[in-house]
């Protein structure tokens, strides 16, 4: 049930903050550098960005930022971020075509 309420509350709270995915795009040069310069990844340590769902993003940003997910590399690079600047992030990152 928990799961459930948390995961409403991240999709109104990205309804009020519609990402821009130009924005984003000029956002993500820093992301480039380990999830590719189209959200594909070289490395699989690393994940694919390109075509995941916006709030699946959102949530993983936020997790990062906020300290309730830690990775040496993506906590200190997301603590950086908006609430609009992951909005913007994940609307890029979601609007990119998948890996086949």
């Amino acid at each position: 049930m928990r799961k459930l309420f948390l995961f409403i509350v991240v999709m109104t709270s990205m309804s009020a903050h519609a990402g821009d995915p130009e924005v984003g795009k000029a956002l993500a040069t820093a992301c480039t550098a380990c999830h590719g310069p189209e959200g594909i990844s070289s490395n699989p340590v690393w994940p694919n960005l390109a075509g995941q769902h916006a709030a699946y993003l959102a949530i993983a940003l936020k997790a990062y930022r906020d300290g309730r997910r830690v990775d040496p590399l993506m906590s200190p690079m997301a603590r950086r971020l908006s609430d609009q600047d992951i909005a913007n992030l994940a609307a890029y990152f979601s609007s990119l075509p998948a890996s086949p």
